[in-house]
């Protein structure tokens, strides 16, 4: 798979815009990294939407999100 560098720079673009805008975002998910994500670590999500309405949604890390997260990491 081929990665377009003309949507690399437009992602770098748009994730600065919203760290900018949400800047505990990068500051947690540093947090999180420096603690570690391993096997069965539980995510869990939940959005509040404006209307009062509540999603929430977890799930438990497996060892090939594991994998997925170490490939990611080896293409920076």
């Amino acid at each position: 798979m081929a990665i377009n560098p003309m949507k690399l720079l437009q992602f770098k673009s748009i994730w600065e815009q919203f760290t900018n805008r949400h800047p505990k975002f990068p500051q947690f998910m540093n947090a999180v990294s420096q603690h570690g994500i391993t096997e069965g670590t539980v995510i869990e999500v939940s959005i509040s939407t404006p209307d009062g309405k509540n999603f929430t949604t977890n799930l438990k890390v497996t060892p090939e999100d594991m994998d997925a997260v170490r490939s990611l990491q080896d293409a920076q």
